[in-house]
């Protein structure tokens, strides 16, 4: 079915419009006051408080298209199906309907409103094991919908469990609804968890029945939850019997553009990958940085994975002919696709070309420092090969991928440890990995009180921020809460001095002293905007916010846990004020 992303979103959201669900606008791209991921990772992340049992000002039955970005598969970008960024059309149940609804609506929507024909999909329902039982209820209405029997399969938690987006939070069964390509069985054990491109991923509905706990335990939610995403990229790809994402409408004029600038085309296989990769790196850059919440090349955070998006698309580029400034007017184009739709983009159209221009400015000049690096390297090497660790020192601080390491090195009648730089390389990364598991905890699904007081103790800084600081421009940038003590992020050019320092602290424990009540009201975003709160208003009317008033000190819409009086906070304290990257601060503060 020839269908365009234009289309798919519409048709995604009048379905459950009809089946009394709310639409409602995506999430920032920077996740409020969640330790756990960098980014939005899904369209439930933002939801977590809902889905833990919190009421949404808009109902039980949500959905939406939600802009993502996962990292993890960084290094698989530039093949058929991999992207950093992408969209999840969701939909969800907040304690509503759960199996008996939500499997007949997914095989009407993908029979009748996209056609695809029943004898063409397959499903994977979870096998069981001994946190939850076999889903064998799944599996009967699969069959009495239309599947047969021989096109169900029983898979594992590798495959069919979905969660938590964190290291804590909502998680269940699912069951995945797959396209069968017509291409013969691999083998007798051929089934959707196979990689031989028979089966092909449409939808995926998870069941969130449980929560994960910080010792790795599950327990029952006081709610069964549904949670649905369908990639709105690959289902294209899928849909229109495309090889590529890259060949759907969301990329294809992006790919003409770095085609028309680099001379090379995306039928060359010498220049396919680089296209692919500056297309996705790009396009992820331009929603990263025009986001509400956007942020802009650093050593730090979301500012890192930024940073080494912009820099991985420059290298592929340089070797497929890109210059200076081409890399802006690849994100140029992809705000022309995508302002109707994220009008966010075009509101930070100079921002995003300006930011880029400044990181490929940036990063030339570190190239050329580890040209020098590398030449001083080859004068004095006792052997023909370079050790695994210089090569993977070039990569880290210079931002030399290994193969022109090898290329450079080759020229000069040198070989490269290239094991040893693997060995290197994963070093690297398990110690990363390490690092964030022991970084990233608590998250939105921690609703403890000490994470309220942290909570609510952002509010009154922020208005605080405002206040002492007196310029128009103070906003929240970022917001990083743990039972600990909380980090925020806001937008300003200069280092506060002492004196704002301890002014924000003295407004913050008046308001704390004068012991306000914490009240919360649900109402429109215009109405938000009329009564004077602060926060990143929705971009469709009409839709239903909380706002969190503190006496005279605070009103501010929010989905967090909060105290209930500002008195329990304590006693606030700002321990540091940094640089978070160009125009952004960063305050931690904690409560004693």
């Amino acid at each position: 079915m020839k269908i365009t992303s234009e289309e798919l979103r519409k048709k995604w959201i009048e379905f459950f419009k009809a089946r009394g669900h709310a639409p409602i606008s995506s999430a920032s791209l920077i996740p409020e006051n969640d330790p756990t991921v960098l980014f939005t990772t899904a369209g439930m992340h933002p939801l977590v408080p809902y889905l833990l049992g919190q009421p949404h000002p808009a109902g039980k039955r949500l959905c939406d298209a939600q802009k993502c970005v996962r990292t993890g598969d960084i290094d698989e970008v530039g093949d058929a199906a991999h992207c950093t960024f992408f969209e999840m059309l969701g939909n969800w149940s907040l304690g509503d309907y759960f199996k008996n609804e939500m499997v007949p609506w997914s095989y009407e929507f993908l029979t009748k409103e996209l056609g695809l024909s029943s004898d063409r999909l397959a499903v994977t329902v979870f096998m069981g094991d001994d946190d939850c039982p076999r889903d064998d209820e799944t599996a009967a209405l699969w069959e009495k919908c239309g599947i047969k029997k021989e096109n169900i399969f029983y898979l594992g938690k590798k495959h069919n469990w979905w969660g938590p987006a964190g290291q804590t939070g909502p998680c269940g069964p699912d069951t995945e609804m797959f396209f069968d390509t017509g291409k013969p069985k691999c083998s007798a054990e051929c089934s959707p968890a196979c990689d031989c491109g028979k089966y092909v991923e449409v939808w995926n509905d998870v069941f969130m029945q449980f929560n994960k706990n910080a010792d790795g335990s599950f327990s029952p939610l006081c709610q069964k939850n549904v949670d649905t995403g369908m990639g709105l990229e690959r289902a294209l790809m899928n849909m229109q019997g495309l090889s590529s994402v890259y060949e759907t409408d969301v990329f294809l004029p992006i790919v003409k553009k770095i085609e028309e600038l680099s001379g090379k085309s995306s039928s060359d296989a010498q220049a396919v990958k680089a296209i692919r990769v500056v297309a996705d790196h790009i396009r992820t850059a331009t929603f990263i940085i025009g986001d509400e919440r956007g942020v802009t090349p650093s050593n730090v955070d979301q500012g890192y994975i930024l940073r080494r998006l912009l820099r991985r698309a420059i290298r592929f580029g340089s070797t497929i002919g890109l210059k200076f400034g081409d890399y802006s007017a690849v994100a140029e184009t992809v705000v022309d696709k995508y302002a109707e739709v994220y009008p966010e983009l075009a509101v930070s159209r100079a921002k995003i070309k300006s930011e880029i221009d400044e990181e490929q400015a940036r990063f030339e000049r570190t190239l050329e420092n580890g040209i020098k690096e590398f030449e001083k390297l080859c004068k004095f090497l006792q052997t023909d090969t370079i050790p695994g660790k210089s090569a993977f020192r070039l990569y880290d601080t210079y931002g030399f991928p290994l193969e022109m390491t090898v290329e450079m090195a080759k020229e000069r009648g040198f070989k490269v440890d290239v094991d040893g730089f693997d060995a290197k390389f994963k070093e690297h990364r398990e110690k990363s990995h390490a690092g964030a598991e022991q970084r990233f905890k608590g998250g939105l699904a921690d609703t403890g009180e000490l994470t309220a007081r942290l909570h609510t103790a952002t509010h009154l800084m922020h208005r605080a921020l405002k206040d002492v600081l007196n310029d128009p421009n103070v906003n929240q940038r970022g917001s990083n809460i743990t039972p600990e003590r909380l980090r925020f992020d806001f937008s300003f050019g200069r280092a506060m001095t002492p004196e704002e320092v301890k002014a924000v602290e003295d407004k913050v424990n008046a308001a704390i002293q004068a012991d306000v009540p914490v009240t919360c009201e649900e109402m429109t975003v215009e109405d938000a905007k009329a009564q004077g709160a602060v926060g990143l208003f929705a971009s469709k009317y009409g839709e239903m916010v909380k706002v969190y008033t503190m006496g005279e000190y605070s009103k501010e819409i929010c989905g967090g846990p909060h105290a209930a009086r500002t008195s329990e906070l304590g006693h606030f304290r700002i321990v540091k004020e940094q640089s978070s990257s160009a125009g952004v601060r960063r305050i931690k503060a904690v409560l004693e």
